[in-house]
């Protein structure tokens, strides 16, 4: 079965296992497989808390971007969304990148088709194209440079004042950067199903009945969110700051598997999932408010991809190459922080 996105397809072995039969020690399977395929395992904060225990590697976009251009492993198996996967293949091709599931998409992605983009791109060519990480590889190589929220206000930085910038899929991540920036970009109208699910009735009602609770979001939250948070960052600037933070319980507007990270380095501390908009109040926390691509991804799934070895990212070399451009540039201009160890 080859399921088609533009350029890139997504194989998947028709006859291979697509089940495990209970009882079966899933774990110990995947610890066999991955030492038999010299695989690595990268998994995103928003993976199921069960992945991430799993995982060589886990991290933001921009830390598992470099991870996967050090790996050294025969195959790279990427428990995040597909648009992460593609980045794998394109800044490491010579590996073989799996995804435990073909379908898991990104509303980002989906919000900004290859034609579209193309005829923006067309109607504004004197406009630098800056990209978030949160797209397809069609849309990549398209772009000038690529960005993920925790290099994007300091490479836009580097552009020069004068130059006009489009700004694409996100537009709150977008007026968030012109904000911090003081820049006026072209915003592409896209958004993260996710991100703008969270109440702030709720998340005010919440920080009302605890006085000393800081409020953390990521910046593809809408503005009234952003407006209320004591701190507004990527997935590894909120990590930061809570670990930092002499406050003791926090609100985490952002997808809440990333808690489990939180509670595992800070088990002193209390964190709390912001509510969605569709929430009885008393309940906790929403369904609505977990990202249901990444949901997707199983430990089952990441067993049957390791021994079936697929779904399988592939992407003919004159995409690979064209989308693979701005990520470097992408990767040339970050801040040096952090550096990612080989991966073995």
């Amino acid at each position: 079965m080859e399921t088609n996105l533009s350029d890139t397809v997504v194989l998947a072995n028709a006859g291979a296992a697509r089940k495990v039969d209970p009882g079966f020690d899933i774990r110990a399977g995947i610890e066999t497989l991955r030492r038999e395929k010299n695989a690595v395992i990268l998994a995103h904060y928003y993976q199921d808390p069960e992945i991430q225990d799993l995982a060589d590697y886990v991290g933001d976009s921009l830390d598992l971007s470099r991870r996967a251009q050090a790996a050294k492993a025969d195959v790279i198996v990427f428990c995040g969304v597909r648009f992460m996967a593609e980045v794998a293949k394109i800044i490491n091709p010579k590996r073989r990148v799996l995804l435990p599931d073909a379908d898991a998409g990104c509303s980002l992605e989906e919000a900004c088709r290859p034609g579209d983009f193309r005829a923006m791109r067309q109607a504004h060519p004197d406009h630098v194209a800056i990209s978030y990480i949160n797209c397809s590889a069609d849309v990549k190589a398209l772009s000038d440079i690529i960005v993920t929220s925790s290099n994007a206000e300091a490479i836009i930085g580097q552009i020069p004042q004068g130059k006009p910038i489009l700004f694409a899929p996100d537009k709150h991540l977008g007026a968030f950067l012109n904000k911090k920036t003081g820049r006026d970009m072209l915003l592409w109208d896209g958004a993260c199903i996710v991100h703008e699910e969270f109440s702030e009735t709720g998340i005010l009602d919440l920080r009302a009945a605890d006085p000393g609770v800081r409020v953390v979001a990521h910046p593809e939250c809408p503005d009234t969110i952003l407006g209320i948070a004591d701190h507004v960052g990527s997935t590894s600037s909120i990590l930061d700051y809570v670990f930092s933070s002499g406050a003791d319980a926090f609100i985490i507007a952002t997808e809440p598997h990333i808690i489990h990270q939180m509670e595992l380095q800070a088990p002193d501390k209390r964190f709390i999932p912001a509510p969605g908009v569709h929430e009885a109040r008393e309940t906790g926390s929403c369904p609505c408010t977990f990202c249901p691509y990444m949901a997707m991804n199983t430990l089952e799934k990441l067993y049957l991809c390791l021994a079936n070895g697929a779904p399988r990212i592939e992407m003919s070399e004159d995409l690979r190459l064209a989308a693979l451009k701005p990520l470097e540039r992408m990767l040339e201009m970050s801040p040096k922080a952090k550096t990612a160890q080989a991966a073995e």
